[in-house]
């Protein structure tokens, strides 16, 4: 089923999210609805705040469904280890249309869970790096406008504002 994502400024996006303690079918249920959701967005992450689930919970897929086996789904996902820096336009289904150049690690090492609650590590490099963190920052209540330069990030703010009050966001 796909659901409705969530558009900033709603003040949930900026939530902390509580970890996932219980893996069952409302679990695998919840993730199947997301992945079909950024797919239909499209997307290639989505986080469980952006469906309106306060819960640690992602689905991504660098590939945007293009090419099998790319799928993948991590629960209470943490980054555990960063190297290196890059700096690549970033955009965001909550946050339609609006793109901006944001620095992430140019690797990263995550650990995580699966949807039965196994244990398991993910390491990812340039794409797969900045849509680990970029997701993983949702679960944090951090959107990619706060890590950008104040005057940046007020005028995508400020465009958001005209967007909303022209009843086009």
């Amino acid at each position: 089923m796909i659901r409705p994502i969530v558009k900033y400024p709603e003040p949930s996006l900026e939530e902390k999210c509580v970890p996932v303690e219980v893996f069952d079918e409302e679990l695998k249920n919840l993730a199947r609805d997301m992945l079909e959701t950024m797919y239909a967005a499209p997307g290639i992450g989505l986080a469980a705040p952006q469906v309106g689930v306060n819960i640690r919970l992602i689905v991504l897929d660098p590939t945007a469904g293009d090419e099998n086996g790319h799928q993948m789904v991590l629960v209470n996902p943490e980054v555990v280890e960063v190297t290196g820096r890059q700096k690549e336009e970033e955009g965001c289904l909550s946050l339609p249309g609006l793109t901006a150049v944001v620095e992430r690690p140019f690797s990263v090492r995550v650990k995580a869970q699966d949807l039965d609650g196994n244990p398991v590590e993910v390491e990812g490099a340039n794409l797969m790096a900045r849509l680990l963190c970029h997701e993983i920052d949702h679960l944090d209540g951090v959107l990619y406008l706060q890590h950008l330069s104040a005057l940046k990030r007020d005028l995508l703010k400020r465009r958001i504002r005209k967007l909303i009050r022209n009843g086009e966001w």
